[in-house]
């Protein structure tokens, strides 16, 4: 079963030709070079709009059942950045170790990290993970929580993902 994986940009600037979208790409090639499994994604750059990230959110998760939606951008505190706020209106159950653990990593680069309000959330069977927008810190904080992911997944009972090993290992519970 080949996964579905959506990728979404959320700048008003990359959304109107302005600004070069990095994250997106960025968040491609991690994948790429992460998993081993098939996987298709469904990329999306979107403005700052909170009902427009809410309806791209539900359409990925819902029409396009992605098992796994990873955004970047709109993570921080200025007042056009949403992301968090669009990700938790369409949530069914938070997973805030995701958000800690990013936190965390990114605090051991850079002082300004606790300013970001990366969050992690389930709805129906997709996990739907935000980013922020710079691609270092990107590689960075799914380096942190992508371990967790393919597991995740197994428990919302999507397809199968494998990755490279010699990349990333990722953590399933030993069957006795």
């Amino acid at each position: 079963m080949t996964a579905r994986i959506g990728i979404v940009t959320v700048s008003d600037r990359a959304s109107r030709g302005e600004y070069e979208d990095r994250g997106g790409p960025a968040i491609h090639e991690y994948l790429k070079e992460v998993l081993t499994s098939d996987w298709t994604p469904e990329a999306r750059v979107i403005p700052d709009e909170l009902s427009t990230i809410t309806e791209t959110l539900i359409e990925l998760c819902d029409q396009e059942q992605c098992c796994l939606v990873v955004t970047t951008g709109g993570t921080g505190p200025a007042r056009r950045d949403i992301t968090p706020e669009a990700t938790l209106a369409v949530a069914e159950k938070e997973m805030p170790g995701f958000g800690e653990l990013m936190r965390k990593v990114s605090l051991e680069k850079v002082p300004t990290a606790i300013l970001s309000r990366q969050t992690a959330v389930i709805r129906g069977g997709t996990l739907i993970i935000n980013l922020p927008g710079q691609p270092k810190a990107i590689q960075e904080c799914l380096d942190a929580v992508f371990p967790a992911v393919p597991y995740c997944i197994d428990l919302l009972e999507g397809p199968f993902l494998e990755t490279d090993e010699g990349r990333l290992v990722a953590f399933r519970p030993k069957k006795k």
